[in-house]
């Protein structure tokens, strides 16, 4: 077994909150590094459990965080302002604003209440300089439209997380200058589409992550995803690209520090 030590990438979208998590998050992030694996985001998809994901954080050294109301969770939270939005993102360890979005899969009752969260979310984007992060399922057309507007009104930088919608919708983000997020489903035997759309990206506007704890990319998948698994979709993507894996792993955490300044930053004290 070689004990040389693996390129260093980045899960730029994990969930380390949780409960599939709980009493093993410090042996789930020594893991990770030993996969390569040195930094990750933890996203906190409803604004009142920001100071749980914050915790998290602020111990331990490899954890950023972001926060947003999710697209699913919109009808059933407070409406977020921007204030609150920047005024969370503060501190030295938010690095990104969301996850936002829309979902018409399991929640188009909600698309309107959607649309008005998603908007906020753009704003605060904009106001901060901290990137936005997507959650698009069912809503290509209203995505596209929804951040081309936003974008209109001034620029600001985004990442379509676990992207696994149509090749129009990314088009439309790569024009806007955003980038693309691979998951554990790219991997999966039958996303040869999904793959193909990745493919026709430019190789520094893609990022990796996990969506942990779902998603898990084989050998791991129907399993609980963990942020280590982040390496066998840097694999896949590797072979997408046509690249040596440690050239992708390169690419994508000099991708991962180009979007999340504020995280490629961080001197490890607050």
């Amino acid at each position: 077994m070689s004990t040389q030590t693996p390129p260093e990438i980045v899960d730029s979208h994990c969930h380390l909150d949780f409960p599939d998590f709980e009493g093993e998050r410090e042996a789930i992030i020594a893991r990770a590094a030993e996969a390569g694996v040195t930094r990750m985001v933890t996203i906190c998809t409803r604004l009142r459990q920001e100071p749980q994901v914050r915790a998290i954080a602020e111990a331990n050294d490899a954890v950023f965080y972001a926060a947003g109301t999710h697209p699913m969770s919109a009808a059933e939270e407070p409406l977020a302002t921007v204030d609150e939005l920047v005024s969370l993102a503060k501190h030295p360890k938010f690095v990104g604003i969301g996850e936002t979005g829309l979902d018409y899969h399991y929640t188009a009752e909600s698309a309107e209440i959607q649309k008005d969260s998603l908007r906020i979310h753009i704003d605060a984007a904009r106001e901060t300089g901290l990137p936005l992060i997507i959650h698009a399922r069912d809503a290509d057309e209203d995505m596209a439209r929804i951040l081309r507007e936003g974008y209109e009104n001034g620029p600001y930088a985004c990442v379509m997380h676990c992207f696994s919608s149509g090749a129009d919708l990314a088009k439309a983000a790569l024009e806007l200058g955003f980038y693309l997020s691979m998951s554990g489903i790219a991997a999966f035997p039958r996303s040869t589409e999904l793959r193909e759309i990745f493919a026709a990206a430019p190789v520094d506007r893609i990022l990796v992550e996990t969506d942990s704890p779902y998603l898990a990319p084989p050998p791991h998948r129907g399993k609980r995803n963990e942020p280590a698994y982040s390496a066998h979709t840097a694999a896949i993507g590797a072979e997408v690209f046509g690249l040596d894996y440690p050239d992708f792993a390169r690419q994508t955490s000099e991708n991962f520090d180009r979007l999340f300044s504020k995280a490629a930053a961080w001197s490890g004290t607050a």
